[in-house]
């Protein structure tokens, strides 16, 4: 099976360059395992801005259609079946998935602010987001540091305020796998 792209076509499997991007590697956030219970099972689940696929990847094994979106796509190495990766400048170009409903949408570690409601409306009835970024108070821990990509305190929560009920939300700074202020939420579309 082949994978499209906004820059060619790579079969399932074809080995790409390894980053250098410090969450490369990172395990599978811990939030977003907490909710994977809540998709329904089987179901299509959207990893927004999946970097190297360590969401995409976990989802395929329990299961799940997955499509995965990254503006660089040769992040994503030995595209596992369940699977069809994208690469698509979400920020420049126009939404690739018009139309399409999701049982989940899982975003971690990215922030483009008119993307939000988009998302909210990706949702099918019972669907879920899960977003995990980084959040302002984070500039003294390092990058990111500019404001662009920092939730502003309860901005998550406002997001979705009337669209979604909320399951779950934080706002706090965790240690591990690296000090950052972080805003989480989990919110399904009733």
């Amino acid at each position: 099976m082949l994978n499209g792209t906004a820059e060619g076509v790579y079969p399932r499997g074809y080995h790409r360059p390894v980053s250098h991007d410090p969450h490369f590697d990172l395990p599978p956030s811990a939030w977003v395992q907490r909710w994977l219970a809540w998709i329904r099972p089987g179901g299509a689940v959207l990893d927004v801005a999946a970097g190297s696929g360590r969401h995409a990847r976990l989802l395929a094994r329990m299961g799940f259609e997955v499509d995965a979106v990254d503006r660089d796509a040769s992040l994503f190495a030995e595209v596992p079946p369940n699977v069809a990766v994208l690469q698509a400048d979400i920020e420049a170009g126009a939404w690739p998935y018009e139309g399409r409903r999701f049982d989940a949408v899982v975003v971690t570690h990215y922030l483009h602010r008119p993307l939000l409601p988009v998302l909210v409306d990706s949702l099918e009835r019972g669907g879920i987001l899960i977003y995990e970024t980084f959040a302002q108070g984070n500039e003294r821990f390092g990058k990111p540091s500019n404001p662009a990509f920092l939730l502003a305190p309860g901005e998550l929560l406002e997001a979705v305020r009337g669209k979604l009920r909320v399951l779950g939300y934080e706002d706090l700074t965790i240690e591990q796998p690296r000090p950052a202020a972080i805003q989480r939420l989990a919110a399904r579309r009733e």
